[in-house]
This record gives C-alpha cells, sequence and structure tokens, in this order.
C-alpha cells in the first residue's frame, strides 16, 4: 500500500504541475492575443508614426538652424516650383508688353527718321 500511495501522491503533484503549467499558458496566450490584437497594434503603430514625426521634426529644425540659408533657398526653390504655372504666365504677360510698348515697327520709323534727317 505504500507503493500505491506514494504512486497517487506523485500523480497529484503531475496533476498540479500540468495546472500549473496550463495556467501559465493561458495566460500567455492571453497576453499574445492581447498584443496581437488589431486595436493594439493600431495603437502602437500610430504612437510609433507620432514619435518618428516629432523626431523628423526636431531633425528639421536642427537642420534650419544649422543652415538658415539653404534652408530658405530650398524653400524659395519649392515655392516656385509649386507656383510653376502662375510664374509662367506672369512672365508671358510681361513679355507680351514689352514687345507692345517697344514694338519694332515704331523703332523703325524712328530710325529710318533719323537717317533721313542726316542725310
Amino acid at each position: 500500500m505504500t507503493g500505491e500511495k506514494a504512486d497517487s501522491h506523485q500523480v497529484a503533484a503531475a496533476r498540479i504541475e500540468a495546472e500549473r503549467a496550463r495556467a501559465k499558458l493561458m495566460g500567455t496566450a492571453h497576453e499574445l492575443q492581447d498584443r496581437l490584437s488589431p486595436k493594439t497594434l493600431a495603437r502602437d503603430a500610430w504612437q510609433g508614426a507620432k514619435e518618428k514625426g516629432a523626431d523628423l521634426a526636431e531633425d528639421a529644425v536642427d537642420a534650419v538652424r544649422a543652415r538658415p540659408y539653404a534652408a530658405g533657398g530650398v524653400v524659395a526653390a519649392l515655392a516656385m516650383f509649386l507656383a510653376r504655372e502662375p510664374l509662367i504666365d506672369l512672365a508671358g504677360k510681361l513679355a507680351d508688353g514689352v514687345t507692345k510698348k517697344g514694338s519694332p515697327k515704331r523703332s523703325r520709323k524712328k530710325k529710318s527718321t533719323e537717317t533721313e534727317a542726316v542725310e
């Protein structure tokens, strides 16, 4: 009978150990389920994006402080690129206005009268 008691104690200890392992496994499974839930993944991704954006903004401010003229040139070039259509239209209007004011016909008449007066 002592052998049966020892076996029953071993079986009981094994069952307790199995329950502990099962509880630990279930806890791990719940933790993984929480970590991999869409809500948690989205929150973590959003937090990471905010931190990365803040880091990039800080780096940009540091770069502008280090080279303000270069940064101004880049901003001016970007503004000109974005406003290229209106700037091209304005340049065309200015060029049309210059050619209308000083048209070649008037200057030829003026030159021909000047040469006639000299002769």
